[in-house]
């Protein structure tokens, strides 16, 4: 016997939800344009950073998206829901300070770059992954160039795009060491600085250095946001049907 009644696909939402972030505020519209535009329904659910550190705190959802707000109230929560969703194989975007924390989270894990560091939250370590940015990126729009043939590119049906930014911080050094253990660098600005990274073999994994969810008014879904509900969505249709 089967069950054809597919579950409402569950997100994670990780960070420390605050009323003074605009990315936090703006969810709510793109969970209702999801569903009403794309008929993509999610039931999600805050897990402040802290919540994050324990061992289940992302288990079962069908995506995780770790959201702006940086810096987190707890580091290893963030980390520990980054982890999760990649070796779990669940759908996970990371946007900004999300975008962030999985390259670190990936260079000590994956690339045994235990000591690596991000420059906010730990300023006096001696090797950074994550830096203050030459130029600081909040509130600008720039062009992103994106990879044919990546998720990136697929997701945003387009080679160029232009994005808003909000953050202070980007990747530095050690890319290469990513790239040497799998990670793939698909889309960087007009300098060939980095800007999305994303996991092959993964069902979904894509992080931005940008920030999708505020892109125009919240009433039309940015690409990128679109394709991590559909993932979400797919991930619940397929462990419904291994439970049926």
């Amino acid at each position: 016997m089967t069950n054809s009644a597919a579950r409402t696909a569950r997100l994670a939402l990780v960070g420390d939800r605050s009323p003074n972030v605009a990315s936090h505020t703006r969810v709510p519209l793109l969970l209702d344009a999801l569903a009403e535009r794309d008929r993509l329904h999610l039931d999600a659910y805050w897990v402040p950073s802290r919540d994050a550190e324990a061992e289940d705190a992302v288990r079962g959802f069908d995506a995780v998206w770790v959201l702006p707000g940086s810096p987190y109230r707890s580091e290893a929560g963030v980390l520990a829901a980054v982890r999760a969703a990649r070796e779990e194989g669940i759908p996970f975007l990371g946007t900004c300070g999300g975008f962030q924390h999985a390259l670190l989270e990936y260079a000590r894990h994956v690339c045994g770059l235990t000591r690596v560091a991000h420059a906010e939250n730990d300023p006096d370590a001696d090797d950074f992954l994550i830096e203050p940015l030459a130029c600081s990126l909040v509130g600008h729009e720039a062009v992103v160039r994106i990879e044919p043939g990546s998720l990136a590119q697929a997701a945003n049906g387009s080679e160029r795009t232009v994005e808003r930014y909000f953050c202070a911080y980007g990747p530095s050094r050690h890319l290469d060491t990513l790239r040497a253990h799998g990670l793939r660098f698909t889309g960087h600005d007009e300098d060939g600085h980095v800007r999305i990274a994303e996991l092959p073999g993964h069902p979904f994994f894509l992080a931005t250095l940008f920030q999708p969810e505020l892109s125009g008014d919240g009433s039309r879904p940015h690409p990128v946001v679109r394709a991590l509900a559909r993932a979400a969505v797919e991930h619940a249709a397929r462990e419904a049907g291994m439970r049926a």
